[in-house]
């Protein structure tokens, strides 16, 4: 009977022993499903982190572009004027000289 009584002992000692296995495995599964999500959350935050950084250096490349090109076509056209304005002073003498010339 001593035997019986030993397994039955045996049996509920590995009973409990494999519940607080159990409960420890559910304990450190929850910390690792913690520490992933922290380490997600990190992730994420220094992504968008890192692309609103490179989003504001393509903007300011495109910015600083921008301006370059319409310093250059303001540049082009002002001197396009000028040519424009030098050629037309050159033809009002000419056509004042016609002017005079058909009046006299």
């Amino acid at each position: 009977m001593t035997t019986i009584s030993e397994a039955i002992t045996t049996i509920k000692k590995a009973e409990n022993d494999a519940d607080r296995l159990i409960e420890d495995a559910k304990a450190k599964s929850s910390e690792i499903i913690k520490e992933s999500k922290s380490k997600t959350y990190d992730t994420i935050e220094t992504a968008k982190e890192q692309a609103n950084s490179e989003a504001e250096k393509i903007l300011f490349e495109a910015e600083t572009n921008a301006k370059k090109e319409a310093y250059h076509i303001n540049h082009e056209t002002g001197e396009k004027v000028e040519q424009t304005k030098n050629k037309a002073t050159g033809m009002v003498e000419e056509a004042a000289e016609v002017i005079v010339k058909s009046i006299l």
